[in-house]
């Protein structure tokens, strides 16, 4: 009898959070059997969250597409039939081509952060779609408002390591379930908890995160720049200042001071629904226990006002100093000191001289459904926008047209890929080469293939490549060298111009950057003055108030609708993806409705309860779930389901809308007012996927 053939391949996580981790997967005559976090890798630490651990269960799943598949029913059906991969892309490139020879504009790709790889996410499709001259996606579904906050505040996207909370004495979770979308931070706040550190948790939801956490701010959704001006307030009244680094290191300090002095602490706490003592509280904390730092996440920039409650947050540290401590100041994002070669991965020279159109990924709805420059094709992948983007009916409506030409490159038949023309298997992250920079840490991650692509499946990379090859045949610009670039290759070329030696990356799977410990504490900002810009000239000039302020939701609760709703990520779920996961979907159990006990009795609806969740934009059914976790006023919708799973064919984005923030053309997923009845008949939930 042969011994089995067992070995260790080092990757990285695809998914869309901070941590990035090192993963090891162990694969046995030639199966992947287990998933586990790097012990070797300093952050991850071994450790991995429950949903990445699960993921030989997503990349052997039973529904998993492994062959190109042609829709032959009506879209959103779901009825395909398998085709050749060389019948689909011949298809594919001679229905482009024909688009591309009138409108090039008219066809679009659609893209997230189905994997954050720089190779499977933004390199040969990029590509592609510059030669071709397709329109541009602005993609700002999930982290603009707040990025461009920070790039008028800092200069970039820049804040302290992930590492040195665990030095610090006050930490802020601002707008973040950390326990579940950010394990490795919530590790390090425990560890300076243990050593003494005091935790607070300003958030609308009572999130596990806040469970704990020593305090608990429940503010209401939205009015998060309100409670940060109220802080700037106290520390003015008391004298709780750094004038030293005020002085040396910030610009327009007397401006965002009268604007501070505005904002007494009984002003924010009848915006914010606090009481008072909680706000003087957080101030006297945040001005006495040091190192103070703040762990702020992109929950708090999805409303109206997002992108000046960031900047208003943003400004807190450089107030008290917090920045001379490596274990002071903020953390949002760290995505600047990304070394990637983009321009050399993505080449947009291949545009030439053409400037196409740019359009808002968070408005797609209003775009597939516009006739006068109307979208005649799109191509879809890393996302899945009919269940995830906002207004969702008005995105499903776009993609039933059957005029649009839609290709989808999926591993799962999704909301989307039910309505496409064409479903192309794509490989998970144990499958294909990719390359990772992140936004939680600084390291730079190699992910190698563990196992042989499953069925037919082909990496993104390779199905752009393989795309353009097909498109030869009509352009000869397609068989240019640089469309023949392997996966591998590619990972080479994002790190060219960097001192990240590719050599290492293959030998541990990760490099560590040499950074500053702590990155302002002798000023140096990348902002045009080299300060903290408290006034924002280049804000200035795009009409937008140079100094953080206040800016009510766009909807707030009225007699029609009185219940503020947000939709936060379940726990275990990532924004759609591992929905379908058997083991994931029962600890979540089904798409339910967080309410107040007040709220649900003055409805007569208990606990398990059919409700109907509505607003004039549409109606989600499901069911309430009242389990102390909701503030009074406001109803919380974990997501993200799919459309299919839901009762009535929706989810929570059936209710939100298309406005956008104030700053970075973001959507406002957390501006919504909806009212909640209970169903007069009792509806059974779909049954649970095994």
């Amino acid at each position: 009898m042969n011994a089995r053939s067992a070995s260790t391949v080092v990757g990285a996580c695809p998914h869309d959070c901070p941590d990035t981790c090192s993963l090891v997967t162990t694969v046995v005559d030639g199966i992947a059997t287990r998933v586990q976090g790097n012990p070797q890798h300093p952050l991850t630490d071994g450790v991995l969250c429950t949903k990445v651990s699960k993921y030989t269960e997503r990349t052997y799943h039973p529904e998993r597409i492994l062959t190109p598949l042609k829709r032959t029913g009506p879209k959103g059906s779901g009825q395909f039939t398998p085709v050749s991969w060389d019948e689909a892309l011949t298809d594919i490139a001679q229905r482009l081509h024909q688009i591309a020879q009138r409108t090039p504009g008219a066809i679009l790709p659609y893209s997230y952060a189905g994997t954050m790889g720089l190779v499977q996410g933004e390199s040969m499709d990029r590509r592609f779609f510059h030669q071709l001259g397709a329109s541009l996606l602005d993609r700002t579904i999930c982290a603009t408002a707040g990025g461009e906050a920070l790039q008028h505040t800092y200069g970039g996207k820049l804040g302290m390591h992930v590492q040195f909370f665990a030095e610090s004495q006050l930490i802020l979770i601002w707008g973040s379930n950390s326990i579940g979308s950010n394990l490795h931070f919530w590790r390090m706040a425990q560890e300076a908890k243990r050593r003494g550190a005091k935790l607070v948790c300003i958030d609308p939801r009572k999130s596990e995160t806040a469970d704990k956490c020593h305090e608990h701010l429940q503010l209401l959704p939205g009015t998060d720049a309100a409670l940060a001006l109220a802080l700037m307030h106290e520390l003015i009244r008391n004298d709780w200042l750094d004038h030293d680094y005020l002085d040396q290191h910030t610009l327009g300090w007397e401006q965002l001071k009268a604007r501070a002095l505005e904002w007494p602490p009984e002003r924010a706490a009848q915006v914010c629904g606090l009481p008072v003592a909680q706000i003087t509280q957080l101030a006297r904390d945040y001005a006495t226990i040091q190192p103070a730092a703040i762990r702020l996440n992109y929950g708090v920039q999805r409303a109206r006002g997002g992108g000046n409650a960031v900047r208003a947050i943003a400004c807190l540290p450089a107030l008290i100093g917090a920045w001379r401590h490596r274990a002071g100041g903020l953390l949002l994002s760290t995505s600047a000191s990304s070394p990637a070669n983009r321009a050399r991965l993505q080449l947009p020279q291949l545009l030439g001289e053409r400037r196409p159109r740019t359009i808002n990924m968070s408005t797609i709805g209003d775009a597939l459904l516009d006739t006068t420059a109307p979208v005649q094709a799109i191509v879809v992948y890393n996302s899945n926008p009919v269940a995830v983007a906002p207004e969702s009916a008005k995105v499903a409506r776009g993609f039933a047209r059957e005029d649009l030409f839609t290709v989808v490159l999926e591993h799962f038949r999704t909301d989307t890929a039910d309505h496409a023309d064409y479903v192309l298997p794509a490989t998970t992250q144990l499958e294909h080469w990719d390359i990772h920079t992140t936004y939680g840490h600084t390291d730079v991650l190699l992910n190698q293939p563990a196992i042989a692509p499953l069925g037919q499946a082909r990496s993104n990379a390779q199905i752009f490549r393989d795309l353009a090859a097909h498109m030869a045949r009509l352009d000869p610009a397609f068989a240019a060298p640089h469309f023949h670039d392997s996966d591998e290759d590619l990972c080479r070329q994002a790190m060219e111009g960097s001192s990240v030696d590719f050599h290492t990356l293959l030998q541990h799977g990760f490099v560590q950057q040499a950074l500053p410990d702590a990155p302002f504490a002798q000023g140096g900002f990348l902002t045009p003055s080299g300060k903290c810009e408290f006034y924002s000239s280049a804000l200035e000039k795009l009409d937008v108030n140079p100094v953080p302020d206040y800016l009510p939701n766009y909807e707030v609760p009225s007699d029609r609708h009185p219940l503020a709703m947000i939709s936060p990520p379940a726990r275990n779920f990532m924004n759609s993806t591992f929905a379908n996961v058997s083991t994931l979907r029962r600890l979540e159990t089904r798409p339910s409705l967080e309410m107040h006990p007040v709220d649900a009795a003055a409805r007569g609806i208990a606990d398990g309860d059919v409700v109907r969740v509505f607003n004039d934009r549409g109606e989600h059914v499901c069911h309430a779930s009242v389990n102390g976790r909701a503030r009074q006023g406001v109803v919380v919708g974990l997501g993200i389901w799919w459309r299919k799973d839901g009762l009535n064919g929706t989810n929570v984005n059936e209710l939100t809308h298309q406005r956008l923030t104030d700053i970075g053309r973001a959507p406002t997923f957390y501006d919504c007012a909806v009212q909640v009845v209970r169903a007069p008949e009792a509806e059974e939930a779909p049954p649970a996927l095994v």
